[in-house]
């Protein structure tokens, strides 16, 4: 089992910037990819970013420029940061574990953005 906790999240007015931590916890395989999702109201839940266990990374289209994932493998943690934020990127970012050696998807609880004046 993979536990996963976010935290970073809040209110943010547009053009600012947040930083969102997830950290795994349990049984971890050292090859795995962590990446970051996101949901509005009434919308599917997106792709945001992936990073693998070496470093390679993926983005959406329109977070390409303004958004960062990294991790930090000592700490089992996954990071996003989030620049130059946009209204519509208001949304619950859920981090997400995922592994060959697994046969299952682990989600954390999911944190809220929001972008507001």
């Amino acid at each position: 089992q993979v536990q996963l906790v976010e935290s970073g999240g809040g209110l943010v007015q547009p053009g600012g910037s947040l930083r969102l931590s997830c950290t795994a916890s349990g049984s971890i395989f050292s090859f795995n990819d962590m990446s970051w999702y996101r949901q509005a109201p009434g919308k599917q839940r997106d792709l945001v970013a992936r990073i693998t266990s070496t470093g390679s990374t993926v983005y959406a289209g329109s977070m390409k420029g303004r958004f960062t994932i990294s991790r930090d493998n000592a700490k089992n943690t996954v990071y996003l940061q989030m620049n130059s934020l946009k209204p519509e990127d208001t949304a619950v970012y859920y981090c997400q574990y995922a592994s060959s050696r697994s046969p299952y998807i682990y989600w954390g609880q999911g944190i809220q953005v929001t972008v507001s004046s």
